[in-house]
């Protein structure tokens, strides 16, 4: 039985495949299946996949039911005890999966063992930019208002964890176990981090280095964050229903957050009226985000007034400088966290 199965949805990434499943068998630590979810692609995604010839690897066929329902299949034919999950556009540095292993055999009492990311573009060349979470103390209202888990190609999960988070429901016609919840075709992740720590004993801590590469996509309309703020609202509903007293003392902060990082994202699509609606709904909806993250929330608001008022070419000149500054400090950041 292998210690850890990989679990990979894969749904037309002929660009991206070869490298991130290249990246998987480049782990320093071998001890693994990797469950590549073929969720109907229909581009040459999964031919591209069959050209591997590894034995650790299972191509597993499905109806298509996105990212949420791909994982949850994965998860039922799992047969490591550490469950690790990576987007089929991302990347993962070599010691990936031994840095987790150790942290969770050391960490009985861990459940959810997550890290840093450095952003890549389309063409994997490093952006100069980190997300770096918070890795100790994490709480349920640090999940619910700031996400440390902050994408789905970081985290490694004992499967006791979904064990403690499953439930049968009829969602295609046939009973089956979810840990995921199908329903959410966004905001899966966040609704299930949130379900694990407000429902369960398991503790969710971060290691500090960035070990997963994150691919930014060069996409994202206004529409598209619409969208996501929609399905940010329908997971805040689903734990309204069995955790409504401490929605009750959070959610505001937790709209205000998710607004800003919304803002942030038309800010970087330049898309002048979204990034200043968006950071004034932030600030109505709690503004002591300006107390708990006032250098963040300032340089939000300056850049979507920035990018409105000032004209494009002087905008990008301010924005390249800036992004070259946070860069640096980010690096330093994890070389300290390391230490």
């Amino acid at each position: 039985m292998p210690k850890v199965s990989v679990i990979m949805p894969v749904y037309n990434v002929e660009k991206y495949i070869a490298e991130t499943i290249g990246s998987v068998l480049a782990q320093t630590f071998t001890d693994f299946e990797l469950l590549v979810i073929d969720d109907e692609s229909k581009d040459q995604s999964i031919e591209i996949c069959e050209g591997f010839t590894d034995a650790r690897i299972q191509i597993i066929h499905q109806k298509n039911r996105g990212l949420a329902g791909a994982r949850n299949t994965g998860i039922r034919h799992a047969k490591g005890e550490y469950l690790a999950f990576l987007d089929s556009d991302d990347v993962w540095r070599s010691q990936k999966l031994e840095k987790h292993v150790q942290h969770l055999d050391a960490n009985p009492a861990i459940g959810v063992s997550f890290c840093s990311s450095e952003f890549i573009d389309d063409d994997s060349q490093p952006l100069g930019n980190y997300q770096i979470p918070q890795i100790k103390n994490i709480t349920p209202e640090l999940v619910l208002c700031r996400n440390p888990i902050s994408n789905g190609s970081v985290p490694v999960i004992r499967k006791a964890v979904f064990q403690d988070i499953e439930f049968i429901d009829n969602f295609y016609g046939t009973e089956e176990k979810f840990y995921f919840d199908d329903r959410f075709r966004q905001s899966e992740d966040i609704e299930c981090w949130i379900r694990i720590v407000l429902t369960t004993k398991w503790k969710l801590e971060g290691i500090p280095e960035a070990l997963t590469l994150y691919r930014v996509n060069s996409g994202g309309l206004s529409a598209n964050m619409m969208k996501q703020l929609d399905s940010w609202e329908k997971a805040i509903a689903k734990t309204r229903t069995y955790a409504p007293k401490f929605l009750a003392q959070w959610e505001s902060l937790a709209r205000a957050y998710q607004l800003r990082y919304l803002a942030r994202r038309a800010i970087r699509n330049q898309d002048r009226q979204a990034g200043v609606a968006l950071v004034n709904r932030a600030l109505a909806s709690n503004w002591k985000i300006l107390i708990y993250e006032p250098r963040r929330t300032f340089l939000t608001i300056f850049a979507a007034y920035s990018i409105w008022i000032l004209p494009r070419g002087l905008y990008n000149s301010i924005e390249s400088f800036a992004l070259q500054l946070t860069g640096k400090s980010q690096r330093k950041a994890i070389a300290k966290n390391k230490a």
